[in-house]
């Protein structure tokens, strides 16, 4: 459901206070402190990854089930915290880097979800 008129305005009344208030903490929810924090979950992630695989190894080795069965669920727990990161990326395309055109205003986020709520409704219409 799009909102209302009313509230696009007043949401867009808030945004331009929240850049005029602290620009800097802005800019950071925009994309770019997100993007490089993203990135750096994916690779923490990453590494913790190789960290369970290796103790999920020497458990085997050692046979202790335990130390094995801890290794799995850290490979689990940092396979989904990759997982989540990567898809929470700027505009929805992972966190890869991408170069951007000429600089330009960013549409509002509830502008982007309305622009996506209109194109999948358009999509299935169409069928």
């Amino acid at each position: 459901m799009p909102l209302s008129e009313h509230e696009q305005r007043l949401l867009e009344q808030m945004e331009r206070a929240l850049y005029a208030e602290d620009p800097k903490f802005a800019s950071a929810l925009e994309g770019t402190g997100l993007r490089t924090y993203t990135r750096r979950r994916v690779y923490q992630a990453a590494a913790g990854f190789v960290v369970g695989i290796a103790l999920l190894m020497g458990g085997m080795v050692a046979q202790l089930i335990w130390v094995s069965v801890v290794g799995f669920l850290v490979m689990l727990g940092c396979a989904v915290l990759a997982v989540t990161g990567w898809k929470r990326g700027p505009a929805g395309h992972g966190a890869g880097p991408k170069a951007s055109p000429a600089p330009r205003r960013k549409a509002g986020v509830m502008d982007r979800m309305e622009q996506r709520w209109q194109r999948r409704r358009d999509e299935h219409d169409g069928m």
